[in-house]
């Protein structure tokens, strides 16, 4: 139902120490297909992170924003903003537009719960 492709974009630039280590921060940028769309995210710490922009302009376009930010309230699914290195390499991929200076990030487990949450408004495709 949920889960029905995955690609990986690559990794982005390793921020190495000079013992060979990567340093925390890093992450890498791929592609899974969700309810029939394809959205961009990052790993980050072992957790897929969404764009929540790319989320409600092609997820969840035919629902009112207000409507989804009562679910993600209900819910009590908090989203974090993403540094400039995130955002960039959001750009990168397409996930958020280039003229974008913010965006916000929520984990894949929270995006499933959303999902779930919101079926019955959203029309069938």
């Amino acid at each position: 139902m949920f889960l029905t492709c995955e690609g990986t974009f690559g990794i982005v630039p390793a921020t190495m120490d000079y013992s060979g280590e990567a340093r925390p921060g890093d992450f890498h940028a791929g592609y899974q297909e969700i309810e029939g769309i394809n959205l961009g995210y990052l790993q980050i710490n072992g957790t897929q992170m969404f764009a929540l922009a790319q989320v409600l302009s092609d997820l969840f376009k035919d629902i009112p924003r207000t409507t989804i930010s009562k679910k993600m309230e209900t819910l009590k699914i908090k989203s974090r903003r993403c540094d400039l290195k995130e955002l960039r390499t959001l750009k990168a991929i397409n996930s958020v537009p280039t003229r974008a200076v913010k965006c916000s990030l929520i984990s894949k487990a929270d995006l499933e719960a959303l999902c779930t949450s919101c079926k019955s408004l959203s029309p069938r495709r």
